[in-house]
């Protein structure tokens, strides 16, 4: 155990007194969660400002009334990658790559957008025009071929300049084997290039496939200057607020790396916020005993779905964030699909009704926000049926229950030829099968069966439609965190430091020796222990987790195949790669030669534990669920309206049972709970929901 480690096991208790700030920035709203030194909490929600983040991040603190420089640690998830390079609104960027190979970004992996039909549109990151070539070869072993013409680089570095390149990337071809030209290329664009943003291939990857390698540099060269402008006015208006520390932000793989280090990586922060909840809904679960969900985090843009497996999150090295566009860093594998509450309904050309993937977003938003907002969307249809609250979705603003019926039955009903309630019904039923086939896409399709977990529901809108859900998958349980709305931001508060490491070995694996595996291993792990003592963040201890990625030669995919320790033997990983071989396909092979691809490593600092029981004010417990009703109403079920107990969540004392139907209300989400089900809460105020 190094000194810093020391430190932080005997002040633990001290630790977790320290003010700490999680603040997520979703599509719509820009969450706050902040754990003050004696243990309280603080939490609100304010729109998303989304021509800058950083003001929606300042308006949170400001509507919370908090004091920024009491604050010890801010940890922040943000959208400003993922939406930068969705949108392909990135940085201008060129390129530096081997005589005849600057098309491999382009040409990819012989896919095309489309299935079926002769027409689609692929749009490399870089032009072809700003990826220029120069002479160098290395072979597949790490061999000098052409030697590195460097007045070439500079030349190319020159035209680069010319053309209004602000980023840099330096591709070279087997760089993984040998390093040597590209890291010379980036000591003369130290000297040449007029900025900091300067990508080499095997610094971000050091993984062989020179397109998915290619591609992720691209992406991360493209984005650097963005993120950087971000972090940058956010910092600078955290510290004239009274802020003195690093910030430190969410990475896609779940964990958190301090801002000064964060620009050199920033492809690894494309899907932090998705990250952010599963470290949460992980993290929860496990405080109350559920090691296996489903994550579900339906907010007002989109829905992200992902799978716990005893109690560790999903991370794939293969993600790919749009068609040609491979983003190979570690990150939390977390599906999205374009369903949030503010997912527009319309009936196409087709005559079929249809639920999103366009959103009305923050601004304007659904018809019941009264931004302004014509089109009918699953919030307002969800008002509409007596889910939601009238009073408190209208109060504010000029818009009636009415305004908002007539658009769905102006838009919806009356092509289809349905009544009002039908139609706002029919809207939530095509959004439910939606989002199950996002829980088939993550569990069904890899071989597991949803009835074996639990389904974790979280966002502002997934309570919701938790259950519907659940139902139609036969998930026999729901679970509902105690502050659903803000489970992203709790992600940012309990994250761990995290470091993954992947180097290629591309050999079968009779060929290697023992001393290769663990050499490689240790690597790794002393390297991910460097950064983590660098971070300018207390941590309990480290934990280490190891695998390799494997595969028969001949084969082209590749299986991950979990390792306990560093110094496993080669016989020892042949025997667990056909174990995970025969669990996934129900094969045995064992005539063909095994070929190890990749040794990964990842290094996690833990950080002190939190205490969720607050996140419910105890002191505001009602002494019986009949005092913590608020109404009863009609709300819509099963095709017909049902007089149904509204109770208020936070009056909810600890050991209420609620048989459905009944809604139940909070100030950051709104749960249903349909009929033939039974809702419990646990020590956390977490609500176990049990399907018939």
């Amino acid at each position: 155990m190094n000194k810093k480690q020391s430190a932080a096991t005997s002040a633990s208790n001290e630790t977790a007194l320290n003010v700490i700030a999680g603040i997520d920035v979703g599509g719509t709203f820009t969450d706050l969660l902040l754990f003050d030194a004696s243990g309280n909490l603080v939490f609100g929600k304010t729109p998303t400002t989304l021509d800058n983040q950083a003001f929606g991040v300042m308006n949170a603190l400001e509507k919370c009334a908090i004091d920024t420089a009491t604050i010890d640690t801010i940890v922040h998830g943000t959208t400003t990658t993922t939406n930068a390079v969705l949108e392909r609104k990135l940085a201008r960027t060129g390129m530096i790559t081997t005589r005849g190979f600057r098309d491999i970004i382009e040409l990819g992996r012989r896919t095309r957008p489309q299935p079926y039909g002769m027409f689609g549109q692929f749009k490399p990151v870089i032009p072809r025009d700003l990826r220029l070539e120069v002479s160098e070869r290395m072979d597949a072993d790490g061999n000098v071929l052409i030697p590195l013409d460097e007045q070439e680089v500079i030349d190319a570095l020159q035209t680069l300049k010319s053309m209004g390149c602000e980023s840099l990337v330096i591709h070279f071809l087997h760089s993984y084997a040998n390093t040597s030209h590209e890291k010379r290329t980036a000591e003369i664009a130290a000297q040449h290039w007029p900025n900091e943003y300067i990508t080499t291939g095997h610094s971000l990857l050091s993984e062989y496939r020179e397109y998915e390698r290619g591609v992720t540099a691209c992406i991360n060269a493209s984005v650097q200057p963005i993120l950087h402008n971000y972090i940058d006015k956010l910092q600078g208006e955290l510290k004239n607020a009274g802020y003195k520390n690093d910030l430190l932000v969410m990475n896609g793989n779940g964990g958190m790396v301090s801002a000064s280090r964060v620009i050199k990586e920033s492809a690894k922060t494309v899907m932090s916020g998705p990250a952010s909840g599963v470290m949460a809904a992980a993290y929860t679960a496990k405080r109350a005993g559920i090691n296996n969900i489903i994550t579900y985090d339906m907010g007002g843009t989109s829905t992200d779905v992902a799978m716990i497996l005893d109690a560790v999150p999903g991370v794939s090295h293969e993600l790919e964030i749009e068609y040609a566009m491979p983003i190979h860093v570690p990150m939390v594998d977390v599906r999205t699909i374009g369903s949030g509450g503010g997912s527009i309904a319309f009936v196409n050309d087709a005559g079929l009704l249809q639920v999103g993937p366009d959103s009305a977003g923050a601004t304007p938003g659904p018809i019941c926000y009264g931004r302004g907002g014509k089109e009918p969307t699953i919030s307002d249809a969800n008002l509409v049926l007596g889910r939601l609250n009238t009073s408190s979705f209208l109060s504010d603003n000029n818009t009636s229950i009415d305004d908002v019926r007539s658009a769905i039955n102006k838009k919806i009903a009356e092509p289809l030829a349905l009544s009002t309630d039908a139609a706002a019904g029919a809207i939530l039923t095509i959004a439910n099968n939606k989002m199950a086939g996002a829980v088939r896409m993550v569990s069904i399709s890899r071989g597991h069966d949803p009835r074996d977990f639990s389904l974790f529901a979280f966002g502002g809108a997934g309570p919701l439609h938790a259950v519907a859900i659940a139902r139609e998958l036969g998930i026999p349980n729901v679970l509902i965190p105690a502050r659903p709305g803000i489970t992203n931001a709790l992600g940012c508060v309990v994250a761990n430091v995290r470091h993954d490491f992947v180097n290629t070995i591309n050999s079968p694996l009779d060929t290697l020796q023992d001393s290769t595996l663990l050499d490689t291993f240790t690597a790794q792990r002393e390297r991910g222990q460097q950064l983590i003592n660098a971070e300018s963040v207390t941590i309990d201890n480290l934990q280490y987790r190891y695998s390799a990625d494997m595969q028969f030669i001949g084969q082209t995919h590749l299986l991950n195949v979990p390792i306990d320790s560093p110094a496993v033997t080669v016989e020892e990983l042949q025997q667990k790669f056909e174990a995970v071989y025969l669990q996934r396909f129900h094969v045995e092979l064992k005539e063909i030669r095994a070929n190890l691809v990749n040794i990964n490593t990842t290094v996690i600092g833990t950080r002190p534990e939190l205490d969720l029981s607050r996140l419910i004010d105890p002191a505001g417990r009602k002494a019986s669920l009949n005092d913590a009703l608020s109404e009863t109403r009609e709300v819509w079920f099963d095709g017909g309206w049902h007089s149904t107990p509204v109770y208020i969540r936070e009056s909810m004392p600890l050991d209420a049972v609620i048989h459905g139907p009944a809604i139940i209300e909070q100030m950051d989400t709104t749960v249903v709970v349909e009929a033939n089900c039974t809702a419990r809460s646990d020590d956390d105020g977490n609500l176990h929901i049990e399907l018939s």
